[in-house]
């Protein structure tokens, strides 16, 4: 089973920390984010794993060397030249992945109890391109779906700006998890280039195709942004 972890952003929030050190590597009771990720999905039977890189990416090269993967095979893409947010780094790493299985893809500033298992069975039941992991939880920004969970828009809390894929009545506010289980053929689909975000990838795409979302409120989950997200992180997770 194949999967990304997108390890390449800045992490301008955590701050003084990332002056000197990649996001990946901010420590939670002793391992690093990359690490409790790369454990998490491995508990899934995720063992076979791409890493994008760009900030201070040879700290990250040498954390893997020295924990020899952390048992798993593990690929980089590397974007030191650029950094390709989410949208871009997954389309540069596209050629990693196999044509038919699906593949999970997630923050490496996130983590959560969610049961990735469970996910994955709706994620198959349902078939859309990408099954959204989200839930009810206090964000700037949130996906609007549907009564049967597609994806139909998207809304800043905070300024009131929507972008609507699908009209519908009733949407519901959700939060995004930074947890996705992608179809394949959805590479493909991806009509972007350079630099962008996948938010953008699924508001394109749900005007036509089925892109859906995945209740898992009532989990653990944590944005490990800030640095006073390090210290909850560590009252929530061994």
């Amino acid at each position: 089973m194949k999967a990304m972890i997108l390890a390449a952003g800045l992490g301008t929030r955590l701050k003084p920390f990332t002056d000197y050190h990649p996001k990946a590597l901010a420590p939670v009771n002793g391992k690093s984010l990359l690490q409790r990720n790369i454990e998490y999905l491995k508990s899934y039977g995720y063992d076979n794993i791409i890493v994008n890189v760009h900030h201070m990416a040879d700290q990250i090269l040498a954390h893997l060397e020295q924990h020899q993967n952390f048992g798993i095979s593990i690929t980089i893409s590397d974007e030191s030249d650029a950094v390709l947010e989410t949208g871009g780094g997954l389309k540069k790493a596209a050629w990693f992945f196999d044509a038919t299985e699906p593949f999970c893809l997630m923050n490496v500033d996130i983590l959560t109890d969610l049961n990735l298992k469970d996910m994955l069975q709706y994620h198959q039941q349902h078939q859309p391109l990408a099954t959204l992991g989200v839930s009810h939880r206090h964000s700037s920004r949130c996906f609007l779906f549907d009564r049967q969970m597609h994806l139909c828009g998207w809304r800043n809390r905070q300024s009131g700006e929507e972008r609507i894929s699908v009209q519908e009545s009733n949407l519901q506010e959700y939060s995004f998890s930074g947890i996705h289980l992608i179809n394949p053929k959805l590479l493909k689909l991806m009509k972007h280039d350079g630099k962008f975000s996948m938010v953008d990838v699924y508001l394109d795409l749900a005007k036509t195709e089925s892109i859906m979302g995945f209740d898992h409120s009532g989990c653990l989950l944590l944005d490990v942004g800030k640095p006073e997200s390090i210290a909850e992180a560590e009252t929530m997770f061994d």
